[in-house]
């Protein structure tokens, strides 16, 4: 897999590979990200490509959540970005964007205000609220994340899916909650903002090996089948009248 952002393509795989053209001076992390997926629209892009077209072109400092720049790509603009869980033609830190095609994009999104954040820091203990099977994440402020890297920055997020409920009272802290930028990422593959509904495949690629498993085993139910020997087979006819 070619890791340099000047190598454009990949004789074995076949794959197409953008490049950073750049110079990428725009005032945000966000829109500097935009701009490179918009000079490589159908080439695949990688997390060197994205961290080095995004870097700050003032202090030379690297973003450390640009992942969820990325995100916000999709949820709040709109743009379809492609990753792995997308596309199997894509490996791990692949992305693609196939057009620059937006979707419509859920309402303007409102923020708790300054004293109504204070007091969900407050209640969450100054801590991700994220909620795994019991357990808590529990990341603070400037924790160095050990999963997705760089320096933890709580940000508020709504209880309730913004597509469900667009006009959270930004005044309620019982409204919101404090999350991390890797499970903000989460929550958003989870939910499907283009659509309001939930998004059944980020549910399942995020979930346990036995979460997949049971998930696996009640498909196969349903649909007339059972797995044996690592083989799936057809459900026996009931023998009962």
């Amino acid at each position: 897999m070619p890791r340099n952002p000047k190598q454009s393509t990949s004789k074995a795989s076949g794959k197409i590979y953008g490049k950073v053209k750049g110079p990428y001076n725009q005032k945000s992390v966000r829109t500097r990200i935009e701009a490179l997926f918009l000079d490589n629209i159908g080439k695949i892009v990688t997390r060197e490509m994205i961290i080095k077209a995004s870097t700050d072109p003032v202090t030379g400092r690297q973003p450390e959540n640009w992942h969820q720049r990325l995100s916000e790509l999709r949820t709040d603009t709109g743009y379809t970005i492609l990753s792995w869980r997308d596309d199997p033609n894509l490996a791990v830190e692949e992305y693609l964007m196939p057009s620059a095609e937006k979707r419509l994009s859920a309402g303007k999104r409102v923020k708790p205000t300054p004293a109504c954040w204070e007091k969900v820091l407050v209640n969450a203990k100054h801590a991700c609220e994220w909620d795994e099977d019991g357990q808590l994440c529990g990341m603070k402020e400037d924790d160095i994340d050990p999963v997705g890297g760089g320096r933890v920055r709580l940000t508020p997020d709504h209880k309730s899916p913004h597509s469900v409920n667009p006009n959270s009272d930004p005044s309620d802290p019982n409204q919101w909650r404090a999350l991390c930028g890797r499970h903000q990422v989460m929550k958003k593959n989870y939910w499907d903002n283009s659509t309001g509904k939930l998004n059944i495949a980020g549910i399942l690629q995020a979930a346990s090996e036995k979460e997949k498993r049971a998930a696996l085993n009640l498909l196969l139910k349903y649909f007339g089948y059972t797995l044996e020997g690592g083989k799936v087979q057809v459900s026996k006819p009931s023998e009962k009248p």
